[in-house]
């Protein structure tokens, strides 16, 4: 295993400013790319997204963020596991696959999948929380793949691009991952 943790697919590795910087400010200001993100309304200016590049690079008790890459390489997403809860052992998960090529190749899932075993087995949590937008179909299937399961639906939680959006709510359990193993 070289750098970060590897998957059937992919590599999820500590944010490099030099390898994916570029990447992900184009990405945060795709339109196609942050339709389905919670993020992404305003434009980020280049130092804006330096100033989050900066500061997620930086130790956290509360958040991990990785860069999703191909076992080639490649830089194709980004993935994080955010409001770590040691005392509930509880966290918020998410990802996206920002480069279009590389969706539906089964890189989000597999990305999900090494997520869930570094906050399952490395950080010692007992239950994974995520959402994603209603009709985001690659969202749904990669987080039923992966083991998550619904259990809500917020309405109209979220104002995006001239509407608002339902967030469906979804968990996986560490008996469900342990299960799955």
């Amino acid at each position: 295993m070289g750098l970060g943790w590897d998957g059937e697919l992919i590599r999820l590795v500590p944010l490099d400013f030099e390898r994916h910087f570029e990447n992900c400010y184009r990405w945060i200001n795709d339109e196609e790319v942050n339709r389905w993100l919670c993020a992404g309304d305003f434009p980020m200016t280049r130092l804006g997204e330096r100033e989050w590049f900066e500061k997620a690079q930086q130790p956290s008790d509360s958040t991990v963020h990785f860069a999703i890459e191909t076992l080639d390489g490649k830089h194709v997403g980004q993935s994080g596991i955010h409001q770590i809860n040691f005392r509930h052992g509880t966290a918020l998960t998410g990802s996206f696959i920002g480069d279009p090529d590389e969706r539906g190749k089964g890189y989000g899932t597999d990305a999900a999948k090494v997520r869930a075993w570094y906050a399952f087995h490395i950080l010692g949590l007992r239950m994974l929380y995520s959402e994603y937008f209603a009709g985001n179909d690659l969202s749904r299937r990669m987080q039923e793949k992966t083991g998550y399961r619904e259990y809500g639906v917020r309405p109209k939680a979220i104002w995006k691009q001239g509407e608002y959006r339902d967030l469906v709510l979804t968990y996986f359990s560490r008996e469900d991952w342990k299960a799955s193993q």
